[in-house]
């Protein structure tokens, strides 16, 4: 395995990582057929619709930075990162199946970077630089959900369809930052938004 299936935008990968990815997208179809990780109908298309859709999050911050990936499901971005050299990522999943999914699949890759969490975010304490969600609540919700694994230095990376750019207008309304939209390399109704600085807003606070 010494390059990544055409028109997927992973082409320039070193061999070593794509055939990584591969093994993790065999993994993953295989665990698919015993628990709903990811639409079957998404199964054939794996590699733009996950792999891809996930390594592009590393366009907006350093590898080298502490990553918790939120409701890391299906490895999706959380185990995707991993294999292309995020410096650590801590992957939080409440649900016991899929973290001893996620688990499986950081061992039989040989990821030392990876720690999976079983447990609600509510109740994990990792600090983060980068915090990273794909399919898991709606903006303000998500920023509630994750802000006290922040810093002033945190920043969230993060995949949304294309209600994104409403989920931030509503959660201006609550919450006050640096934010941006950025459009998605792998589908052209998606966004990824980035967000910095980010504190809850005081009541009256315009």
């Amino acid at each position: 395995m010494t390059s990544a299936p055409a028109g997927t935008r992973l082409e320039n990968v070193p061999r070593e990582t794509v055939g990584k990815l591969e093994r993790f997208s065999a993994l993953l179809k295989e665990e698919n057929s015993r628990q709903n990780l990811i639409a079957r109908s998404t199964v054939d298309d794996i590699w733009e619709r996950h792999v891809a859709d996930s390594a592009q999050l590393l366009r907006f911050a350093p590898a080298d930075r502490a990553w918790v990936d939120v409701g890391s499901g299906a490895g999706l971005p959380g185990l995707v990162l991993a294999v292309m050299g995020v410096g650590s990522i801590v992957l939080v999943e409440p649900r016991r199946l899929r973290a001893e999914f996620l688990e499986r699949c950081a061992e039989q890759l040989n990821l030392s970077n990876v720690e999976v969490v079983a447990d609600k975010i509510d109740r994990v304490s990792a600090r983060a630089d980068v915090i990273t969600a794909r399919a898991v609540a709606p903006l303000s919700k998500l920023l509630m959900m994750t802000h006290h694994l922040s810093h002033a230095g945190t920043s969230w990376v993060l995949p949304k369809g294309r209600s994104g750019e409403m989920e931030l207008a509503e959660a201006r309304s609550s919450w006050q930052g640096r934010f941006r939209v950025e459009p998605s390399i792998t589908d052209r109704d998606a966004v990824i938004i980035i967000a910095s600085e980010v504190q809850p807003r005081r009541k009256g606070q315009a």
